[in-house]
């Protein structure tokens, strides 16, 4: 792991970790001790139903139920999931007294289990939650059980939710929504189809290079991003090759978790702004339109000095390209790199595939009112989002 590059930046800054890490193969049998230890009787197991007929759900709530624990779930969860899916989640749960919520799952699974937990708490609706501090009432604890290695939301404070016909994605955050838990086991990925491996492997790259540079990125994002990226370029291509490599696998959990403490410090930038349009309005999955961002993106902010520096850091500390590599050489390696995971994942075109359907103007004006955005080193608004789009369409 390199050590921190630009030291003179940071005057002043705060780093915290409110989630405990439980990582290992077969962890899942933990699961019922680990409530125990948070004074729990009765759990509410929140997850999909691909994960019941995968069995894994079977495999979790035999833990809990061995434990001595009641458990009842709600196996519901959508991709993309609405506050309406938080409705139907706290419905599901209703007036039992739960005492852990376990969230198990993709990102949308453990979403949608913090969702829960800020409308069982304060009432309302996921709406009312949009924003950062703003839960009500106490919150029960969260034990986040990642089937995926991708979005990181285990380790962080806020949940991404789409508001119903406009698929805006709502970022909802408090810190007492982060997990108190976080149960990693890798073996839960093996299952995982190649197209999902994909798209959240791409996610989880597109979280530690943005991480690295956005504009209140601190030592703690740094460290945590250089490592996720390192082991993410890595292994990414080895676990689509063999999905059954469980050390691939499990490296890449490890990577997504990494890049979700360093979002937890620094947010995202561009690329996930001009992601989400895509995703609401062409059906792109999420990480696949992270990671066909991100290139051009790279690109794009490199026209910062200070960022260039830093892009090339992370390139030549992660062994993209030789460290006597010169910034401007270190840069292109990194955007090239990128290229060339969206190639073997299988997205490589996809920009000229898009090109007779989008409305770039419009994709334009909505990635500029993303969140993300106001993270991003440079100024992006509709008009460096034009450009970044006609440059992406155009290469």
């Amino acid at each position: 792991m390199s050590d921190l590059s630009h030291p003179n930046e940071f005057e002043a800054y705060e780093a915290q970790r409110r989630t405990r890490v439980v990582f290992g193969a077969n962890s899942i049998d933990r699961l019922g001790e680990l409530v125990l230890q948070q004074g729990a009787q009765r759990a509410f197991l929140v997850t999909d139903p691909g994960l019941v007929a995968a069995g894994h759900v079977n495999r979790a709530e035999v833990a809990l139920q061995g434990s001595g624990l009641e458990v009842r779930r709600f196996d519901g969860v959508p991709e993309n999931p609405t506050s309406d899916d938080v409705e139907h989640c706290r419905q599901a749960l209703g007036d039992w007294d739960a005492q852990v919520l376990v969230g198990f799952g993709g990102g949308s699974s453990i979403d949608v289990a913090k969702g829960c937990n800020f409308v069982r708490a304060g009432g309302g609706r996921m709406e009312d939650y949009w924003g950062e501090g703003k839960a009500r009432g106490e919150l029960i604890p969260l034990i986040a059980v990642p089937t995926t290695a991708g979005t990181g939301t285990e380790v962080q404070s806020f949940a991404l939710i789409e508001q119903p016909g406009s698929h805006q994605k709502m970022a909802c955050g408090d810190p007492k929504a982060a997990p108190v838990i976080a149960l990693l086991d890798p073996t839960l990925t093996l299952t995982m189809p190649r197209m999902v491996t994909a798209c959240t492997g791409l996610d989880a790259i597109g979280h530690a290079v943005e991480t690295a540079v956005t504009k209140i990125r601190n030592p703690a994002s740094h460290h945590y991003a250089t490592e996720a990226f390192r082991l993410a370029h890595i292994h990414l291509p080895r676990v689509l090759s063999n999905p059954d490599d469980l050390a691939a696998r499990t490296q890449m959990l490890k990577a997504a978790t990494f890049a979700g403490i360093a979002i937890e410090h620094s947010m995202l930038g561009a690329a996930h702004s001009i992601a989400n349009p895509l995703t609401a309005h062409y059906g792109v999955v999420h990480g696949q339109a992270v990671g066909m961002a991100l290139p051009h993106v790279v690109r794009f902010n490199a026209a910062d000095a200070e960022t260039a520096s830093i892009y090339a850091t992370l390139a030549r500390a992660t062994n993209v390209c030789p460290e006597d590599t010169p910034e401007q050489g270190a840069v292109e390696a990194l955007a090239l790199r990128l290229e060339d995971l969206l190639v073997t994942t299988g997205f490589g075109g996809a920009w000229s595939r898009l090109s007779s359907l989008v409305d770039i103007p419009m994709l334009a004006a909505e990635a500029a009112n993303q969140w993300t955005a106001q993270f991003n080193p440079r100024r992006v608004n509709t008009p460096e989002f034009t450009e970044l789009f006609c440059t992406a369409f155009e290469a």
